[in-house]
């Protein structure tokens, strides 16, 4: 069964946008985002998104550490906003296979 369309493009009167900022997130949007939903137990342990952002660059700099550790790839990640291994790069043996 179909649904019924509106006939006119007016907002429904229960609508209130009066206290709205225009384009409040327009400039985050622009930039492009990664959302990532949290389970609910893991949620609970990042207040916000700095805590989150800085424990990942924390494991990711962990990787990096034990890779060169064991002679992996010495590539150079600045120390800041570098990127985090994949799950295939954390996975990986000594040997340089999945394991």
């Amino acid at each position: 069964m179909k649904k019924a369309t509106r006939k006119n493009n007016e907002m429904r009167d229960h609508y209130d946008f009066a206290g709205g900022v225009r384009g409040k997130y327009a400039r985050r949007y622009a930039e492009g985002s990664n959302v990532v939903v949290l389970d609910p137990d893991v949620a609970r342990l990042f207040p916000n998104r700095e805590a989150v952002n800085d424990t990942l660059r924390a494991v990711a700099q962990i990787v990096r550490i034990q890779e060169r550790r064991r002679g992996g790839a010495n590539k150079a990640v600045p120390p800041d906003r570098g990127q985090v291994a994949g799950r295939n790069e954390i996975g990986k043996t000594r040997s340089g296979h999945s394991g």
